[in-house]
């Protein structure tokens, strides 16, 4: 049988994702991508003449993001005119999911070395005249009032339960892990740095953790999306807490619990995986770390619209012929608290085994890059304890989550 092995993987740090602030917010995101392929290129030895494919993640699509990022980026890298890329986009699973085509081509025998990646730099996001997920198609609207995710989340919470002091705590547990991952130097395996155009230093570390994040402190912050849940925003008929209220007519309100503090950050980023068959690194010397054992997609209701992580985790598991106690470790990207605690709270696996080095609240989350970096972390983990199995899991826009399970080799 067929296998893709991951040979290595890196990533650039998390820059905050905003415009004059963050220390990659002056960078093109073509040139972090480019930086990242050349990263993985200097680490891992391989002909870049060799690669396949560039498939790289991103979900913005417009402005700098525009044209096919992942071609370009290859030719910024200085990569050989016959590197291919192609660029997809499947919301914030965008990374994720080009990782798993990468795979699949392998696994089916039409590539031999391809690179997955992603690629976004949330400074750079501008208005665009797409109103909505519904981007205009008032049809679709009708049928699916989908709703801002900040609201989603929200949702969720309140159909689950899940109270404002619920998605805190999980918040400052997600700095409290990140801070003593970062002291431990668990991730400088993956992180490279990225730099000007002049050599100089750009940035080496992440920079949105919130050192010291207390409950107090997260107590006393404004729900984000209660003003915009709330309200009759112009071209609606009704408020988004309205149209959710359609969808789930048990409720009587939304309670917004979400937050700066309990959402994923806002950051700038790009991460890369080299993919090989284990021919070609056999021939080449190139030393695997782990093979993909299996990917999956699912779909659920799109006004919810992010509890589809523990939907494709469990095909995931259920295709391999695998259970939730057969995976070590898990990283759930922690779009909202709402999200991974659904996926706790429908998994039943223990929280233990979840993000154990922090996740987005306190990392931050740059869309079309996160997948890959999640594949990284939670791999360098399976290293660092010497386990076996970790599944990656990601909810995405319009209702839908993809998943992954590694196998260290």
């Amino acid at each position: 049988m067929s296998e893709a092995w991951i040979i290595d993987g890196v990533r650039s740090p998390r820059g905050k994702g905003k415009p004059g602030k963050g220390g990659l917010a002056h960078i093109h995101p073509q040139r972090i991508m480019a930086q990242v392929l050349q990263a993985l290129e200097k680490k891992v030895g391989f002909d870049p003449n060799d690669v396949d494919d560039i498939v790289a993640g991103c979900a913005a699509g417009s402005g700098d993001h525009a044209n096919d990022i992942a071609r370009m980026a290859a030719l910024d890298a200085g990569w050989p005119e016959t590197a291919s890329g192609v660029t997809l986009n499947r919301f914030c699973g965008s990374g994720q999911q080009a990782v798993s085509f990468a795979a699949m081509g392998i696994l089916a025998g039409h590539q031999d070395l391809v690179v997955g990646g992603g690629v976004e730099s949330m400074s750079r996001y501008s208005p665009t005249h797409a109103h909505g997920f519904h981007a205009n198609n008032e049809h679709l609207f009708e049928k699916h009032p989908q709703v801002p995710q900040g609201i989603s989340a929200d949702l969720i919470a309140t159909l689950e339960g899940f109270s404002r002091e619920d998605c805190d705590g999980y918040a400052v547990r997600s700095q409290e892990r990140a801070q003593a991952a970062i002291a431990d130097g668990r991730f400088a395996n993956s992180v490279v740095p990225i730099h000007n155009d002049d050599g100089s230093l750009a940035l080496d570390h992440d920079e949105h953790p919130r050192p010291g994040t207390t409950l107090d402190m997260l107590g006393g912050l404004p729900a984000s999306f209660e003003k915009l849940g709330t309200a009759v925003m112009k071209g609606y008929e009704k408020s988004f807490d309205d149209y959710c209220k359609d969808v789930y007519p048990q409720l009587d309100k939304v309670e917004h619990v979400h937050h700066a503090g309990n959402s994923s950050g806002v950051v700038d980023g790009a991460s890369a995986i080299l993919l090989a068959s284990p021919d070609y690194a056999k021939a080449h010397g190139l030393t695997p770390r782990a093979r993909i054992v299996m990917t999956a997609t699912a779909g659920t209701e799109p006004v919810i619209m992010l509890t589809a992580p523990c939907p494709a985790a469990k095909q995931c598991l259920d295709r391999a012929k695998m259970s939730w106690d057969d995976i070590d470790l898990f990283e759930i990207n922690e779009a909202f608290a709402s999200v991974v605690l659904k996926f706790l709270k429908d998994s039943q696996v223990d929280p233990d085994k979840v993000n154990v080095n922090g996740g987005a609240i306190a990392l931050g989350h740059p869309i079309g890059g996160t997948g890959p970096m999640l594949i990284q972390t939670v791999l360098d983990e399976m290293e660092r304890q010497d386990k076996q199995t970790g599944l990656v899991a990601m909810c995405t826009g319009g209702g839908m989550g993809t998943a992954t399970i590694l196998e260290r080799i």
